[in-house]
């Protein structure tokens, strides 16, 4: 069984919000290994904790976002927002550090674009389970 797999079966697609620290915990490891040759369990990872909907999270998949060309393909912009966009845009626009101006941007960049029309963070979690499960 992969990590992917095992992740899965151990704490869901949407996991229990009592999983929360260990997801953050894994996705902070991940970042962390610069050995990784595939971005799937990166963001299966990210997708649990958009699944969860906590505001502070958008910082971590950010992060996990801009490691590499390939991770920010993989992780999609739609992610940063498991709290909500308004709710994550005003909870960046309060936040006086470099990262978060950026994030905002981009999310503002993407917004525009139309990357955010007729958001459901119901049907991302939807599609993800057609993908995953």
């Amino acid at each position: 069984m992969n990590q992917l797999e095992q992740v899965i079966e151990t704490y869901g697609l949407t996991p229990q919000i009592e999983h929360l620290q260990t997801i953050r915990i894994l996705l902070q490891e991940e970042c962390a290994n610069t050995g990784r040759e595939d971005h799937e369990y990166m963001r299966l990872l990210c997708m649990q904790l958009f699944s969860l909907g906590q505001i502070e999270d958008t910082r971590l998949i950010w992060k996990a976002k801009r490691l590499s060309m390939d991770s920010f393909v993989m992780i999609d912009v739609q992610l940063l927002c498991g709290a909500g966009l308004e709710q994550t845009k005003l909870y960046l626009l309060n936040i006086d550090e470099e990262e978060a101006t950026a994030e905002l941007a981009y999310l503002e960049k993407c917004e525009s674009a139309g990357d955010f029309e007729d958001f459901s963070k119901e049907e991302w979690i939807e599609q993800a389970k057609l993908y995953y499960l």
